[in-house]
């Protein structure tokens, strides 16, 4: 399933002339569906046909037919940085930024990159050639995607640390969804194809448990199909606008929408869980969303740990591009109905937090008296579920 705006190379003759480049991203549902053969095969495709391209990372896991499709296609050599005692390889954007093709190839976009790496994670890395104005093909797995990080925790009983913004996929200009059966995925891996035999069964153990699978690939068919259906709502609403003048954007979804969306964030350890919700949230219905913190006048009440926890929940909100704000009032759950009122807030998303120093700031019953004084306002609590053993 996908868009329908291929890439190409990029004709400018002036390199410095440049437009940002566009994104394209294989997204599949588990490692050995066959997204890096593709994404090969497609690079094989446009270098026939003229384009100038390069593989930028390739991540080979010793999988031969995988390897096979690099012969032939340019390669930018990876640069080794030493940490601790041992040498990695990253992805050397500087010496493709110096290449400057007009497509690059980068395998593994959730990738974390060393420390030492001058950026934190392969996807900023990416964002940096696409702001020199080269395209760049791509892919990741579903569970990378931000948004969906504590549904695939409940999925699979594991919480993926390597994530994707969703800004960043929706930000593509094509998103392809690589898809194999779970029959021939399981295949793949009893055969060695994707792992050697000793990690294949304990692969078959954990994340690809059959059931496992058929999850995380029903989840990728939704996600791929609810990206196909903005984008077509977004080309619809383009199509019906009059000529704007160039300094204007149009949104990925129509502006008709008057939903918005308030996320109440504390320190409390499910507040990150309720941001990934509340952006999600956003995200299908095509609305506004803000982070919230309450502090009180006396913030000199507010521990250090406590400090440093908001802050973290407050710099992971800006990460999903939310807009964060930090209100000051002894009544938190007045300060909070007060602004959402004053901003035209339709949704407001609690968490039914355990014990935590939080509720000797503004009390236990903070959720309760929300929900009474937002009588015209939709408030959802939401409780963070617990994988049953």
């Amino acid at each position: 399933m996908s868009s329908s705006t291929p890439i190409s190379g990029n004709s400018a003759s002036d390199p410095q002339s440049r437009p940002p480049g566009q994104l394209k991203v294989f997204l599949g549902y588990a490692a050995g569906v066959g997204k890096t053969y593709r994404m090969l095969e497609e690079a094989h495709q446009l270098m026939r046909q003229g384009n100038d391209i390069v593989v930028g990372y390739f991540e080979p896991h010793g999988r031969k037919d995988t390897i096979a499709k690099t012969v032939g296609l340019e390669m930018i050599l990876p640069r080794s940085i030493t940490y601790r005692t041992s040498t990695f390889l990253e992805m050397d954007t500087d010496a493709i930024l110096k290449r400057r093709p007009a497509i690059c190839v980068v395998d593994e976009l959730a990738h974390t990159n060393v420390p030492g790496s001058k950026r934190t994670k392969r996807w900023e890395d990416v964002q940096v050639l696409l702001d020199a104005g080269i395209n760049v093909i791509t892919n990741m797995n579903i569970q990378h995607l931000e948004s969906l990080n504590d549904q695939i925790l409940r999925i699979t009983g594991i919480r993926v640390r390597e994530t994707v913004p969703d800004w960043f996929v929706k930000s593509a200009a094509e998103v392809v969804m690589v898809d194999a059966t779970t029959g021939a995925l399981l295949n793949r891996l009893k055969r060695g194809d994707i792992y050697a035999q000793e990690k294949a069964q304990q692969a078959m153990e954990n994340f690809f448990k059959e059931s496992t699978l058929t999850a995380l690939r029903e989840l990728a068919m939704r996600q791929a199909a609810h990206e196909l259906e903005l984008r077509e709502i977004a080309s619809t609403s383009e199509e019906r606008q009059p000529e704007q003048d160039a300094s204007s954007t149009s949104p990925l979804v129509p502006r008709e929408s008057v939903d918005r969306i308030l996320i109440y964030v504390s320190g409390d350890d499910s507040t990150a869980m309720l941001i990934r919700r509340g952006r999600r949230m956003a995200d299908y219905l095509g609305a506004d969303c803000f982070a919230v913190s309450v502090l009180p006048r006396n913030d000199g009440r507010l521990s250090k740990h406590d400090r440093v926890a908001l802050e973290k929940h407050l710099n992971f909100a800006r990460n999903l591009h939310i807009e964060t704000q930090i209100l000051q009032g002894d009544d938190a759950a007045e300060t909070i109905v007060d602004f959402a009122r004053r901003n035209q807030i339709t949704q407001i998303l609690l968490s039914r937090r355990g014990h935590s120093s939080w509720n000797s700031l503004f009390g236990n019953d903070l959720v309760l008296r929300i929900v009474q004084k937002a009588k015209d306002i939709r408030v959802i609590v939401v409780a963070e579920r617990r994988k049953s053993s």
